[in-house]
């Protein structure tokens, strides 16, 4: 029996495990590092599948490491499970209905990815029992990959140093290897610090953070004619330091993304950034202070593993949608905006996305590249890949053009052909991890690759020593504390 055959029948065994497990943390809906009831589900999970379970790894309440075996290679599936806040839906539906106004959602799809990483981690656990392999698989349970930077914290502990592989996916609307390098990023939080008077009495003794922060945007704006066209700045004032207009305001926050193809543009536009704030308060007589928040490197591709991935995808096959999912995909599609779509189809071939128009879960499995494409967004598992070497697949989980970070997203996180294709992405992920475990000649060949990428430059993690992930309190712990106080 070929790998790719005993690994589909190791997942397909354990099927019904893993989709309720996701629909689940879907159901959660849990936000960055907030994952309590996800990241303890998943950990219980696989401590009944055989899994030793480090919990709180890193120091983070909600990651953990689960370990199966022994000894050298060492292989990791990476798994997260965080959602994003004002995305709730309703499962099943083509039209914007939230659970909860103004609540979470998996807009996405880690309920997907977790789960999907988890059934591979397993399945290989399955297949090193049967047959006897030696090492260790391990499953990351990573949370806060949107905007939190969970696995860079996890990387800067030292949770990778003795990994010899990494095997990952991304839910999506195609299936296929991601030939992919990340935008690098940095997130900062500005404050500025004024004096507050009355605005009409005393407005010559005030000095206004508020207006800081406009400058601040001001001078940020003026930049963006003076650096590469594939650098971005994003920024939300999270604080305007009240509502009332007749008060100078004391206090504003603004926070910053600065994103650009490398590491070391990043750090540069950094400093540029943080003069145009030291101008800002300058210029307004108040005080700034800032805090890195979040940081992620730009991710290094591995051709070596690519491929082995892309030979077990094509093996395996892309899951066939049945009549309903089709026809639930294609009325998902009909909500998406025409610009969207538009866009989408413009990175296709037009046969392709004809095809796709018709049947937006197009079964067929994306040739490989030669290279890699920019993808103009970021990933802290980039942070994991100036590591260790690490490859990642996506599956079509989603309708054709479905944007990501959208209430479609979340509405499609429950389907069938969802649940399909995550099982898909784990199946191809095992027997990736599998060859990784037993042939020290791939391990070599993607350990060249990332070597020859880097050229020699090492590994800086982009968050600050001084600064650690938030700990917000976990609500189980203090009811079970307060059970306990009581009797």
């Amino acid at each position: 029996m070929k790998l790719a055959e005993k690994v589909s029948e190791l997942v397909e065994r354990k099927r019904n495990l893993f989709t309720e497990a996701s629909d689940k943390v879907w159901g959660f809906a849990e936000i960055r590092y907030e994952e309590f009831r996800s990241a303890e589900l998943l950990a219980e999970l696989l401590e009944q599948q055989g899994f030793e379970v480090e919990r709180e790894a890193a120091g983070i309440a909600t990651a953990f490491v689960a370990s199966y075996g022994s000894g050298k290679p060492v292989i990791a599936l990476l798994g997260e499970y965080d959602a994003l806040a004002g995305l709730s839906q309703q499962a099943g539906l083509d039209g914007f209905e939230p659970v909860v106004p103004g609540g979470s959602g998996h807009g996405c799809g880690h309920n997907l990815l977790g789960t999907g990483a988890l059934a591979a981690a397993v399945a290989v656990k399955d297949y090193m029992a049967e047959t006897g392999a030696s090492g260790t698989v391990r499953f990351y349970g990573c949370p806060a990959e949107e905007s939190g930077a969970g696995k860079t914290f996890m990387a800067r502990s030292g949770l990778f140093d003795d990994v010899d592989a990494a095997v990952t996916w991304h839910p999506g609307t195609s299936h296929g290897v991601m030939q992919v390098t990340s935008l690098a990023t940095t997130t900062v939080r500005f404050r500025f610090l004024g004096k507050s008077t009355h605005a009409a009495a005393e407005p010559h003794l005030g000095r206004s953070a508020l207006d800081a922060v406009e400058l601040m945007s001001v001078g940020v704006n003026y930049m963006r004619e003076h650096m590469i066209d594939q650098a971005r700045i994003h920024y939300a004032v999270l604080n305007t330091g009240g509502s009332a207009p007749n008060v100078v305001q004391s206090e504003a926050e603004v926070l910053y993304s600065i994103r650009a193809p490398k590491s070391p543009q990043v750090r540069e536009l950094f400093e540029r950034v943080k003069d145009v704030a030291r101008g800002a308060a300058l210029m307004s007589g108040t005080r700034m202070e800032f805090v890195v928040t979040g940081a992620t490197s730009d991710l290094i591709p591995n051709p070596a593993l690519e491929k082995v991935m892309h030979r077990h995808m094509d093996e395996i096959s892309p899951p066939v949608p049945i009549a309903e999912e089709i026809d639930y995909a294609k009325r998902i599609f009909a909500s998406i905006p025409e610009p969207d779509k538009q866009s989408a189809a413009g990175r296709l071939s037009r046969e392709r996305a004809e095809a796709l128009r018709e049947n937006p879960l197009l079964p067929v499995l994306s040739p490989l590249i030669e290279g890699s494409v920019p993808m103009s967004a970021s990933t802290d598992v980039g942070d994991i890949s100036w590591l260790v070497p690490t490859v990642q697949c996506s599956t079509a989980t989603w309708a054709f053009a479905t944007p990501g970070h959208s209430w479609q997203v979340v509405s499609q996180g429950c389907s069938s052909h969802a649940h399909k294709a995550m099982l898909y992405a784990g199946k191809a992920m095992a027997a990736t991890a599998i060859e990784a475990l037993l042939d020290p000649k791939l391990r070599e060949a993607a350990r060249r690759d990332l070597e020859l990428q880097l050229a020699g430059e090492p590994y800086v993690c982009p968050i600050p020593d001084d600064v650690y992930p938030p700990q917000p309190e976990n609500p189980a712990a203090r009811q079970k504390a307060e059970a306990v106080t009581a009797h």
